[in-house]
């Protein structure tokens, strides 16, 4: 049973000072205690009340409720195991914006008041803010779950009334280029790195995805029935289970942060998936994975992953032009190079596989199928790619390259030496 020590201060300033406190069973048989109560009675009344806590099931540990913010958050997402850039994207919120502000408070602390007012004066994106309230939300979540609270004070509580964001300026630059800009660029950057190019735009690959891809999962086939036969095509294999390339850093449970690179599974359902591959590009990979010594289709030179910026080095130059470097100790000669598409960059690549589709008349649901996304609404569910949908693709596509070919005047993607 619950009962109430004396406690007499002795410190100066309080010397004589009477207080209570309150000692009680905790469930492990030993006692707890919490001192700073007025009168015997207030300690007993709360002893008690722990003690009916813990004979029904609902109780928490004071010392535990008391635990600091700061402390508890990071063993809270040493046990998170998300996606790289969602890992990445919530120790920057906890960084700039909850660390700093909540480090220090205890569990216990919080209140929806406190933090809905801490909320509006955050200088980001109202996007930003209302993550770092969702992932403050998240983590006392799991201190409720962990048994350091009984309740969550955030829970159920949402943001209202905060600023709009500014109008997002609109790119000067173009998010697609035309048939004739992406063969030329390949045919500057020449056969290895012009695959890259080639590839992205005429399959819609994700940077992570192509950087990604094993000699195991390319040029595939796909076999379907057709009208009484087997419809055939070559395809990339986006696969389920290590079908891109990571790119992140990590936190020990002292929070120190470490890079790691590696092969994951896409970012959703839709992304792992066959990409069906135009006649033209399937024998201009077959001749890029007989000439290839390494198992990745598209690395660097060496044969190792890409960095997304050493790629930028291969990438600005061939689309923004560069003046020339003549003869010198050291580096190489370099001739000019007039600007091709300024800007041009691997996503805008995408973005010019998936607006080809739309001009070429491609069927949405195959479109969608092909791009990794998923198509809105209950045709979604109802409709299917068909083997004529998929030859319709194919054709379009390789039609699109001959004319751009054609409109270059060249018979070959590559200079002949």
């Amino acid at each position: 049973m619950a009962y109430a020590e004396k406690r007499v201060s002795t410190a100066k300033g309080s010397k004589g000072k009477v207080s209570w406190r309150a000692r009680y069973l905790r469930p492990d048989g030993t006692w707890g205690s919490e001192p700073g109560f007025p009168t015997k009675k207030t300690a007993e009344n709360w002893g008690d009340a722990q003690e009916a806590a813990i004979r029904e099931g609902r109780w928490v540990d004071p010392n535990l409720s008391a635990r600091k913010f700061g402390a508890f958050a990071r063993e809270w997402m040493s046990v998170q195991k998300p996606r790289g850039r969602t890992t990445i994207n919530r120790w920057e919120r906890l960084d700039y914006h909850l660390l700093p502000k909540w480090e220090h408070t205890p569990l216990h602390a919080f209140n929806w008041f406190e933090v809905e007012a801490w909320a509006r004066t955050l200088p980001c994106a109202r996007s930003t803010t209302k993550d770092s309230v969702q992932l403050l939300t998240r983590i006392l979540n799991g201190a409720v779950d962990r048994r350091h609270l009984i309740v969550n004070p955030l829970a159920g509580r949402r943001l209202t009334g905060l600023p709009a964001d500014p109008a997002p300026k609109k790119s000067e630059e173009e998010q697609w280029a035309p048939t004739e800009v992406v063969l030329q660029l390949a045919r500057r950057l020449g056969p290895a790195y012009g695959m890259h190019v080639l590839t992205t735009a005429f399959t819609g690959l994700r940077w992570e995805e192509l950087v990604g891809l094993h000699r195991r999962n390319a040029l595939l086939e796909r076999k379907q029935r057709h009208e009484g036969g087997v419809f055939t095509c070559p395809i990339i294999r986006v696969d389920k289970e290590e079908g891109v390339l990571a790119e992140y850093y990590v936190r020990d449970e002292e929070g120190r942060r470490r890079s790691f690179r590696g092969l994951e599974p896409p970012k959703n359902e839709k992304s792992a998936r066959d990409i069906d591959v135009p006649p033209f590009l399937n024998v201009l990979l077959e001749k890029h994975l007989a000439d290839w010594p390494y198992e990745w289709v598209f690395c660097t030179p060496s044969g190792k992953w890409w960095w997304r910026s050493a790629w930028f080095k291969v990438l600005r130059p061939a689309a923004d032009g560069r003046d020339a470097r003549p003869k010198a100790r050291g580096p190489a000669v370099k001739e000019e190079w007039e600007p091709i598409m300024p800007g041009l960059t691997m996503r805008a690549l995408r973005h010019t596989h998936d607006t080809w589709q739309a001009e070429d008349d491609v069927n949405p649901v195959l479109a969608h199928e092909q791009s990794g996304h998923k198509y809105p609404g209950i045709k979604g569910t109802y409709q299917h790619p068909t083997p004529a949908m998929r030859k319709h693709r194919l054709e379009a596509f390789e039609q699109r390259y001959a004319r751009g070919m054609k409109t270059l005047g060249w018979k070959e993607i590559w200079e002949q030496s």
